[in-house]
């Protein structure tokens, strides 16, 4: 056999492994080069990066959007988006003041919101106070603070407590507070129920005179009528009338009566264990201080050197945001800082449902009674609708059928309870 010459192996050029063209490696010119590696960890001596590497180099750029966690979803967001959508609908908070004449209700309205909303109100002589009805005067204001919108509604009610005979004075206030109640039952019981307006009462402030030894007949009748239909905070008016010491002792009557009579006033909601202490001794204190002996001013005066909103008197000045003179700090703070989403929602989850599930109990009852009667109704013949009427019509009539659905669950829930 011939001998035969065999070319160079590898040929130049050519790796021994796929006979390719040899490429050498090009390292990337930009960013500081990994540091040596020890022998100790292997893959350091090629330029690995351990998976671990990341999270231990505090010098490493920060990760860009491919390098973000596959296991983050992203519903983390969600209070954000509450929040965004909130702010750009606003907030109303519709608030009611009752008590006699006299005892400051509008001048502590004007200084817990900063707003006058009492500028063209007539005053009365006590001649036309006597001889006056009880009233039911709304007056509603836009305020917007840092970008945050708030209608708010104050629910006046002059001429309560101002007759002779007071007997059923707070019939027309309860009657106001079930309209509205009924008015929010129509709106969501509708066809538009996207654009409900809220105008039911979600706090009622109670003004107590500072005068008396206690709570009279009239303070004890006005709250045991509203205690089941609204938030009620009482208020000792006028504390300025009183020493630190007899403000004490008359906290305490009114405490032991409004326990004694079987009134139920708003209760705060107890902190969270994971609340901060600080919010915690803020809620004992609120709590402590109940019912909050008020001040209201809106006159400025100069107390050492600084301008405050306060009364000024021959023996001194008694200052409204003082919490050593007067509890209103305590009861802003509670009213629109702090308690102010609870007060909607206790109205909405307990009040109003109270409300709702005595209207679809008649309801359920009234058809229960209708059902067995078997009267016969006579058919009157009617005239053709046209197109828009039919379409209304179907529109009603599926409406119904979905309120008797729901009143025959809910008749049957009753009956398995």
């Amino acid at each position: 056999m011939p001998a035969t010459s065999l070319p160079a192996f590898p040929p130049p050029g050519l790796c021994p492994q796929a006979l390719t063209p040899f490429v050498p490696l090009k390292l990337p010119t930009q960013g500081p080069l990994p540091p040596a590696a020890s022998m100790s960890e292997p893959g350091r001596e090629q330029g690995i990066r351990l998976p671990q590497e990341r999270q231990r180099a505090p010098d490493l750029p920060h990760p860009g959007p491919q390098d973000i966690d596959k296991q983050y979803v992203g519903f983390a967001t969600l209070p954000n988006q509450v929040h965004r959508k909130s702010v750009k609908k606003g907030f109303d908070f519709t608030l009611m003041v009752a008590g006699e004449s006299g005892l400051g209700k509008s001048t502590l309205v004007h200084s817990l919101f900063l707003t006058d909303l009492y500028k063209d109100r007539k005053l009365l002589s006590a001649e036309e106070r006597i001889s006056q009805t009880v009233e039911i005067l709304k007056h509603t204001v836009d305020i917007e603070e840092k970008g945050v919108k708030l209608k708010l509604t104050i629910v006046d009610t002059p001429g309560f407590g101002d007759a002779v005979n007071n007997s059923e004075c707070w019939k027309p206030i309860t009657d106001y507070v079930d309209q509205q109640f009924e008015q929010y039952f129509r709106d969501e019981s509708g066809l538009n129920r996207k654009n409900i307006q809220d105008n039911r009462v979600h706090c009622c402030l109670y003004f107590i005179s500072p005068f008396g030894h206690g709570l009279r007949p009239v303070d004890v009748g006005f709250m045991k009528a509203l205690h089941e239909k609204v938030n009620i905070v009482p208020l000792i008016a006028k504390a300025d009338c009183l020493v630190p010491g007899e403000i004490r002792k008359l906290k305490e009557r009114i405490r032991e009566e409004i326990d004694k009579f079987g009134i139920h006033v708003y209760q705060f909601p107890e902190c969270d264990s994971d609340e901060d202490e600080d919010f915690k001794q803020q809620d004992r204190e609120l709590k402590e201080s109940a019912p909050f002996a008020v001040i209201g001013s809106n006159t400025v005066v100069e107390a050492k050197g600084q301008r405050v909103r306060g009364r000024l008197y021959p023996w001194g000045i008694v200052e409204v945001e003082n919490q050593a003179h007067c509890d209103f700090v305590k009861l802003r703070n509670m009213l629109i800082r702090t308690h102010m989403h609870d007060l909607k929602d206790v109205t909405c989850d307990v009040h109003y449902e109270n409300y709702r599930a005595h209207c679809i109990q008649q309801m359920t009852s009234k058809l229960t009674q209708d059902s067995r009667m078997e009267s016969p109704i006579p058919i009157l013949p009617l005239p053709t609708p046209d197109a828009e009427t039919e379409k209304l019509i179907r529109m009603k009539d599926e409406e119904l059928k979905r309120m008797q659905e729901i009143l025959q669950k809910m008749k049957q829930q009753m009956q398995d309870q």
